[in-house]
């Protein structure tokens, strides 16, 4: 087209507009354009499961509000005792919480910390602490400065002064140190213990008598608040470790002593109760120090002390953290018996005298993150299967996960060929499932950690799933009813990403690949394995993270590695060529990388990590880089996924808060699918014949969310000035206007496209907004 030819078409497109608006209105509804597909929750007919719950707090006046905290997931609340659920954070800067708490004085006030103090690789870094005034339904964002890039482990309210707040801080976990924080800036800030003596707004660090490192619980004296006991535990063992008492509100501290507690160095995380009938009574729960392969972390010692912390008695805890207590230690005390005491690890042991035997009373769901009491006298459980109550001390208990949509998926979800319905994904804690027709229970049909799956598209009833480790891959050939070990040949002693992925080849259901610090290749569908490389890695402790096998030509072969190297081979897999390394990112399996599916040189890459280049393309295989962040802000990409019917590639970028697309291939980016939840997103999987794309979360669940040619308003597959009627009459989001004229020019049918062509944002409105965006793609087209 030529320059005046163009300029006609911009003034024709400007003049019809600007002739609607006295006609249109300037502030429509909005439209939530994602869909929860869910897990809310796992297995409705047994015993439903959700995501993990790092946090609980309950009203103790009324018993049947509480509010808890996905690890991942947000702050919710029930007000019929865990019947329904409503999420109240989702709109909020992240999902990652560690602590909750109430004032004792004004019950519509709430406190969330964000930030998951529980050391895995998935407890994700904070960004500060949310405030409350009204039970939840609005929220104000404090002291990020102060806490961003690390984790809440508990916030205490001084029962008699509001004003008055107590914080244990804590940093991102995982192994190696820091892995969940992903480089955020804050991450080595301060830790310990911190008082805030203006609600929350302004906070200092308490440094007299303790030391600089990580405080893993906190607990008062009810009846002297000026008493106060800290767990500063750093898992890894640290001099600065062990029990520390205040009696002046925290101005001054000294460590208590007695048994192992004498010995820092032998300590690891702790967790610390005071009985709440009888002040004096506190217990404690101690972990041995966790090495740098993660292990060995289990119960060191538990005590009880009836003075204050002056001298302790041994508690016969049995061994209930296996040899992760870094990951899970809980304490907590019946409200009116001193005797009554729950301690949880990956199993929950109660006491009725007081420590010395213990039965255990494990609710449906194993480890333990929270306990608190509701004011019936119930015990509320949170564990890695979401909320569980009993009200005889733990002899049965009850799930209360229905609607409670907190489900960590790891990267590694699959579609389905013919049935849009059916989607399978792998979860924390919560194994392998998929999703039912039309509903957000999911059915498991695998157990552990669930990670990536595969699905044959030649044969849908043939599905791969696995978990944690090396070599424990299972197959199904009859949709789930049975399913058989998978993994013969592979060594099960291989380093790998906890969970190794692994995929079948595109066009042959009979080859495939699969990923420890080394590739496996299977000619025979996965009944068995043969070795194909030696150590892709630079050896220690690294694994493959993410693979890739181009589906133009599956004889190019990606791998990115968990200590930053990216190798790409030509011949399947046989040999590699390092095209990069230095790579920064989350140490467990992802969906990193996306290959043009028509070009095999041509790639994406996600990077999730902060202060990098987050998302850059390659169109030589890898030797070169091009960065694609421009205005994305700096957060970390943990998946990319790429739209390339378009002139210009429409990028969709997975972040640690949602989704971001660029329609310009990566000139500008806004944040995409309206209603989202601000959560890590995982993994992406773009199905365009679908008009979708299907968003896995790390504490949200799964979510689907429309996607076509932006600016293709009238379903033809491509953008031209055709598309100009239709998308007038789509402003002001009125997508049965749009429908309506589509029908009245093809017969009656219904477009094949979807009305969300015409939100050029991505805010999941069709308005004013969007001209711009429009105008770009329309001229990008000539």
């Amino acid at each position: 087209m030529t320059g005046t030819g163009r300029m006609t078409a911009d003034r024709r497109l400007g003049v019809v507009l600007l002739g609607l608006t006295a006609a249109l209105s300037a502030t429509p509804v909005l439209a939530g354009i994602v869909e929860e597909l869910g897990p809310a929750p796992v297995n409705e007919a047994e015993t439903p499961f959700t995501g993990r719950v790092s946090a609980i707090a309950c009203s103790r006046t009324d018993p049947n509000l509480y509010y808890v905290a996905g690890a991942d997931g947000g702050v919710w609340r029930t007000t019929d005792g865990g019947t329904t659920w409503t999420p109240l954070t989702d709109h909020m800067p992240t999902s990652a919480i560690g602590a909750l708490a109430l004032d004792p004085r004004d019950e519509n006030v709430l406190y969330a910390g964000t930030g998951e103090a529980n050391y895995a690789n998935h407890s994700r870094y904070g960004l500060g602490l949310y405030k409350s005034t009204d039970g939840g339904n609005t929220w104000t964002l404090l002291a990020a400065d102060t806490f961003a890039g690390r984790t809440f482990a508990r916030i205490i309210v001084h029962p008699l002064n509001s004003q008055r707040l107590y914080a244990a801080i804590g940093r991102a976990g995982g192994f190696p140190a820091l892995a969940a924080a992903k480089g955020h800036p804050g991450r080595n800030g301060p830790v310990g213990i911190f008082r805030s003596d203006d609600g929350g707004v302004t906070w200092t660090q308490l440094t007299n008598g303790l030391p600089d490192e990580v405080a893993t619980d906190l607990a008062i004296n009810p009846a002297n608040p000026d008493i106060l006991y800290a767990a500063i535990g750093n898992i890894f063992g640290s001099n600065g470790n062990g029990l520390y008492k205040t009696t002046d509100g925290g101005d001054s501290w000294t460590r208590l002593s007695g048994g192992v507690l004498s010995y820092p160095t032998y300590l690891g995380r702790m967790s610390v109760a005071v009985a709440p009938s009888q002040p004096d009574r506190l217990y404690v729960l101690i972990t041995r120090p966790a090495n740098a392969a993660g292990d060995g972390a289990s119960v060191r010692a538990a005590y009880r002390s009836d003075n204050g912390g002056t001298t302790w008695s041994n508690v016969l805890v049995p061994s209930i953290q296996a040899t992760y207590g870094w990951y899970l230690s809980v304490v907590t005390v019946h409200p009116s018996d001193p005797n009554i005491v729950f301690m949880g690890g990956v199993t929950l042991v109660r006491s009725v005298d007081a420590g010395l035997n213990f039965a255990t009373v494990t609710p449906p769901h194993v480890d333990m993150h929270a306990a608190e009491w509701d004011a019936a006298g119930r015990l509320v459980v949170g564990d890695d299967g979401g909320v569980h109550r009993s009200a005889d001390l733990g002899d049965t208990w009850t799930s209360h996960n229905q609607g409670l949509g907190l489900i960590q998926f790891y990267a590694g979800l699959s579609t389905h060929p013919s049935d849009s319905h059916f989607i399978l994904g792998g979860m924390q804690d919560n194994g392998s499932a998929y999703r039912q027709p039309n509903s957000t229970t999911w059915t498991q049909v695998f157990g552990g950690d669930g990670g990536w799956t595969q699905l044959d598209l030649f044969n849908p009833l043939r599905y791969f799933v696995e978990y944690q480790g090396s070599g424990n891959l299972y197959r199904t050939e009859d949709g789930g009813a049975t399913i058989n070990f998978s993994g013969s040949g592979i060594g099960t002693g291989d380093r790998n990403c906890f969970l190794p992925p692994y995929l079948i080849r595109p066009g042959d259901s009979t080859r495939m690949l699969y990923a420890t610090h080394r590739l496996y290749r299977s000619t025979n569908g996965g009944a068995s394995w043969s070795v194909l490389t030696g150590d892709l890695t630079g050896g220690g402790s690294a694994a493959i993270r993410c693979l890739a096998i181009a589906p133009s030509d599956p004889n190019v072969v990606y791998v990115v590695t968990n200590d930053g190297r990216l190798q790409r081979s030509g011949d399947g897999g046989n040999s590699f060529t390092l095209m990069a390394t230095g790579i920064p990112g989350w140490p467990r399996i992802t969906r990193e990388l996306f290959i043009h599916p028509g070009d095999p040189n041509t790639i994406y890459h996600g990077v999730g990590y902060y202060g990098e280049n987050q998302v850059r393309r390659s169109t030589d295989g890898g030797l070169t880089w091009q960065t694609l962040d421009s205005n994305l802000p700096d957060v970390p990409v943990n998946t990319v996924a790429v739209d390339v019917r378009s002139p210009r590639p429409v990028i969709y970028a997975g972040a640690d808060d949602g989704v971001y697309r660029s329609i310009d291939g990566g000139a500008g980016w806004h944040r995409f699918a309206a209603g989202l939840p601000k959560a890590a997103v995982i993994d992406l999987r773009l199905e365009p014949e679908r008009h979708r794309l299907i968003i896995g979360t790390q504490g949200r669940g799964a979510w689907s969310a429309p996607i076509g040619v932006p600016g293709d308003c009238n379903c033809d597959g491509e953008v031209s000035f055709a598309d100009i009627d239709y998308f007038v009459v789509a402003i002001g989001d009125a997508e049965q206007a749009w429908r309506d004229l589509y029908a009245s020019q093809h017969s009656g049918a219904s477009p094949p496209c979807t009305f969300w062509n015409a939100d050029l944002t991505g805010d999941g409105h069709v308005t004013f907004a969007d001209i711009d965006g429009f105008v770009d793609v329309l001229a990008a087209t000539r």
